[in-house]
């Protein structure tokens, strides 16, 4: 037998070797593709689990931001309520001295004009429009329904929204992760989130000053919350004795937000006649024609000069001795309409109100570490590969606040629960094995 046919067959176990060779690293490369392609797809899924995770975060935040609008939105409704309050009360006692000639209408016309003359008249429309002004009125019963509203259900709601927060994202992610892998039961796709930024970056605050004038600041710019101040005086002289007093018809009114953040309105209108005598000269004697106070509490604070008993007529006394003897007004130089209040004390309707209810803010602090204006989360997940080894993978997402443009006067505006314009986006990871 020859050499050459000696050698024959020899290239087989070569080739078999070299076929076991490929066909092992084939195997193991096709081992390490499913790892990789399983490992991506987990990625994948949890990135948008966390994003998912964020917007849920994101939308809470701003739903946070509605209802502290909400909360203004109301407080400036109860100023409304409390000055149409303060309105009707007015018209029906003007109503009421109209009827009664006190001062007559026709002597308002005569010594201020036309105008003045036909709204005094016009008062007799109001007849018996203080009902609506007390507590059991229409208006009372609405004031009490916002209250209501505002320290219950908004307050209610914004604790349930911090307090299920956690909750909800976990939810949201697990139904993205369900969606993501249909083929795994529900309970194997249950994300662990770490260090987490939301525990106590909401907070519930009672209102303070900064936020009392905060209030006061939206206030001013409604028309109807303006003061209501107005004075017109008679041309006619009327005693050589005092040739520059003249008569004078005064309009007094306001609504204000005491310093307990309670809604307090009044409203008077007197006419007040130069008068004079040898005791005391030149004076004014006023005539009270509509009054009202409608007060955040019993007292008579922040409607000015006022009397706790006046009388209800003076036909058995002066009216300038009883001010000399029972008060320190000044009849020359006075400018309000003291006696308008002090009948406007006397029978003040009262609202029950708890004032400006507490409202959601972002914490500064979260332990002794500076939370930054983003809420920041992070989660992880183990799930089987497809030769039974564990995938692990992890992500991380935060909500963050940005404004749709620049505000008008170039400020920065930093974050805060009082406009919507909370954002999600995924995060950097935080330092650590993957």
């Amino acid at each position: 037998m020859s050499n050459l046919e000696r050698q024959k067959g020899q290239i087989l176990v070569l080739g078999m070797l070299l076929a076991t060779v490929l066909s092992l690293a084939w195997l193991r490369y096709f081992a390490t593709g499913q790892v990789t392609a399983g490992k991506a797809r987990l990625v994948h899924g949890l990135d948008a689990a966390a994003y998912s995770g964020a917007l849920v975060q994101a939308r809470t935040l701003n739903l946070l931001s509605y209802v502290n609008r909400a909360q203004l939105a109301h407080q400036l409704a109860m100023g409304h309520l409390m000055t149409l309050g303060s309105w009707a009360h007015f018209g029906g006692v003007e109503a009421d001295r109209l009827l009664q000639g006190n001062p007559p209408a026709h002597l308002i016309g005569l010594l201020f004009g036309a105008d003045h003359g036909r709204a005094y008249l016009s008062a007799a429309n109001a007849v018996g429009l203080q009902a609506q002004a007390q507590p059991a009125g229409g208006l009372g019963h609405a004031w009490a329904q916002h209250d209501a509203f505002v320290h219950g259900h908004l307050r209610d709601v914004a604790t349930m929204l911090v307090r299920g927060l956690p909750r909800a994202r976990l939810a949201a992610m697990q139904t993205v992760l369900q969606v993501h892998y249909p083929e795994l039961a529900g309970d194997s796709l249950v994300p662990q989130v770490s260090a987490d930024a939301w525990p106590g970056r909401v907070r519930s605050r009672p209102p303070d000053a900064g936020y009392l004038r905060f209030v006061r600041t939206l206030a001013a710019r409604y028309s109807f919350l303006a003061p209501r101040n107005q004075t017109v005086r008679n041309s006619w002289p009327v005693d050589a004795r005092c040739p520059t007093l003249r008569h004078e018809l005064r309009r007094r009114g306001a609504t204000d937000l005491n310093p307990s953040g309670r809604w307090q309105s009044g409203d008077t209108q007197s006419f007040h006649a130069v008068r004079s005598n040898r005791w005391i000269g030149c004076y004014y004697r006023e005539y009270p024609m509509g009054w009202a106070w409608m007060p955040a509490s019993e007292g008579g604070q922040g409607l000015g000069d006022y009397a706790e008993e006046a009388p209800k007529n003076f036909s058995e006394q002066d009216f300038w001795r009883w001010v000399e003897e029972a008060t320190q007004w000044d009849l020359v130089g006075g400018d309000a309409n003291p006696l308008a209040n002090s009948y406007a004390v006397q029978s003040r309707p009262v609202w029950p109100s708890r004032g400006l209810a507490a409202y959601e803010e972002l914490s500064s602090t979260a332990g002794d570490e500076e939370v930054t204006a983003a809420s920041r989360f992070e989660v992880r997940l183990s799930i089987p590969g497809a030769d039974g080894r564990m995938l692990h993978a992890r992500s991380a997402a935060e909500s963050y606040f940005s404004r749709p443009s620049r505000r008008r006067d170039g400020r920065l505006e930093v974050a805060n629960l009082f406009r919507p314009y909370w954002l999600a986006r995924l995060a950097p990871g935080l330092p650590g094995p993957s």
